[in-house]
């Protein structure tokens, strides 16, 4: 029995041009992978919808030796293959004069003296008024050096009403622990206000993560129920089909729990979980966030052995075709013990959440890709339609589909049509008519007007930090190799083991 699927049209607004200041974003690393698949994609696109200043520009500043119509070359490649619309003559013609470029270095000083007089000219011919975002597509450990040569080029200005802006995008991962977390954001606090840094998490930028609040504080037919009075528990759970890929550089020093757990998953848990923002301004949102991480239980030697499970992917098949275990892919150690799968069982203490677990768990090489967010809600009292104990009805769930089928859906409990009463669990569904915005054309969209909602903030990224050094601290002193699971599978035995101890299964995607 099926449920007509209705679909929500959320088209997207485009904002008020009179918000929106003029503007030179100068991207460092700009002739990189993530400016080529990501970021100017997303800025054409922005610029399609009109939701880029009129007087606007785009530098790119790296090390290549390429001119304007090289650059141009090179960012109208990336749009051709990674844009989610078509490029077209007319827009391009539009989008193109707009970007530029300035050979240069991170540690020569001369070449921030060019880049200086590069801007000073882009200013004048734009009128972009000095107000600047810089975007850091680099390193991390290029963050230092990078935030020195822009204040010795006297290129950072201080914060205040009627100066220009000056702007710092921070890509994740933040340090590599707590105390690596600190020291990146210190480094920072040397030369910018935090109100001047956006630390992106482009998962947070995800049309149906972003609209997890509206969910809760726009109905009110959720929001009473949000509580451990009426939900049973809550599985996150963020499945991706693809092995490490070209990132084994950076993924075999860094793994599951530090790509994904610490930033995406627990970034989408204060969602699900925070409280009522006194506002929807930038600081009350974050300051509720923040709060659900304060209230995380911590987690002891014995939480991790019994609720925290790591594995790494084996030989085995992807939709029929053979893939290589993770200590075959090229650039990893072969004998890694690098995690490619992490799950666990966590606890909120407060008011609102007591004795509700949070499942999370997160995977390379899984039957598909899909993440989503399970609300599964307690079962109905064992009399009337659930009195037979051999045979217990199944609990509501409300699914949000993150991807790739963004929208939610309804699991409720109906009669089959016909004379007998017989219950069937059907499926309310909902997504989105419309194509939604690229994670980071939302976000850059925000840098550019100066909203930090989505955002981390200093306090927010070392809290998370906070909860997960104790795994990290544990996994790094144990003598033992993650468990072996097979590509293709949904992870190893030990994490259905460690929810099953709870009395719950993991739900099969």
């Amino acid at each position: 029995m099926a449920v007509s699927g209705a679909k929500l049209d959320l088209n997207h607004h485009l904002k008020d041009k009179q918000r929106y200041d003029p503007c030179l974003v100068v991207i460092f690393g700009g002739a990189g992978d993530l400016s080529h698949r990501k970021l100017i994609p997303a800025l054409y696109n922005l610029s399609i919808d009109g939701e880029l200043p009129e007087k606007f520009a785009i530098l790119g500043f790296s090390m290549e030796d390429l001119d304007d119509e090289q650059y141009r070359g090179f960012a109208r490649s990336g749009i051709e293959k990674f844009s989610r619309r078509p490029i077209t003559d007319d827009q391009w013609a539009k989008f193109a004069p707009r970007l530029h470029f300035c050979r240069g270095t991170f540690t020569d000083a001369g070449s921030y003296e060019n880049l200086r007089t590069r801007l000073d000219a882009l200013d004048a011919e734009y009128t972009t008024a000095g107000n600047r975002v810089f975007y850091f597509a680099i390193p991390p450990a290029f963050i230092d050096t990078c935030s020195q040569g822009l204040t010795a080029a006297g290129l950072i200005k201080a914060p205040a009403e009627g100066t220009p802006f000056t702007r710092v995008v921070v890509e994740k991962p933040i340090g590599a622990d707590l105390e690596s977390a600190a020291e990146i954001n210190g480094q920072l606090a040397r030369h910018f206000d935090e109100r001047q840094i956006f630390r992106i998490d482009h998962y947070l930028g995800k049309e149906t993560v972003e609209n997890l609040m509206v969910l809760r504080f726009a109905n009110a037919i959720f929001e009473p129920i949000w509580t451990s009075r009426f939900i049973d528990h809550v599985q996150i759970t963020v499945a991706e089909a693809e092995g490490v890929g070209t990132r084994a550089a950076y993924y075999d020093r860094a793994g599951a729990l530090r790509d994904m757990v610490q930033s995406h998953l627990l970034q989408t848990l204060c969602m699900i979980a925070t409280e009522p923002p006194n506002t929807t301004g930038a600081e009350s949102v974050r300051d509720a966030k923040l709060d659900v991480l304060r209230a995380l239980r911590p987690l002891g030697d014995e939480d991790i052995e019994k609720w925290v499970v790591r594995g790494q992917y084996g030989e085995g098949l992807i939709g029929g075709v053979p893939v290589k275990a993770y200590r075959g892919e090229e650039g990893v150690a072969p004998d890694s013990k690098t995690e490619t799968f992490a799950a666990l069982r966590c606890w909120i203490d407060n008011w609102r959440w007591a004795g509700v677990p949070f499942y999370l768990r997160t995977g390379k090489r899984l039957p598909k890709r899909a993440s989503e967010i399970a609300i599964y809600f307690k079962s109905v009292p064992r009399i009337l339609y659930n009195a037979n104990p051999r045979a217990p009805l199944p609990p509501n769930i409300l699914r949000i589909r993150i991807q790739p089928d963004e929208g939610l859906d309804l699991h409720i409990m109906s009669k089959v049509p016909g004379s007998q009463t017989r219950l069937q669990q059907v499926k309310v569904d909902f997504h989105y008519a419309t194509s939604t915005p690229e994670a980071y054309e939302t976000l850059l969209n925000d840098v550019i007007i100066g909203d930090q909602t989505l955002f981390m903030r200093r306090d927010t990224v070392e809290e998370a930090w906070k909860f997960v050094q104790p795994i990290l601290d544990a996994w790094g002193e144990s003598p033992l190799d993650p468990p072996i699971y097979a590509a293709g599978s949904w992870g190893p035995l030990e994490a259905a083991l460690m929810i099953a101890a709870d009395g719950r299964t993991w739900r099969t995607l």
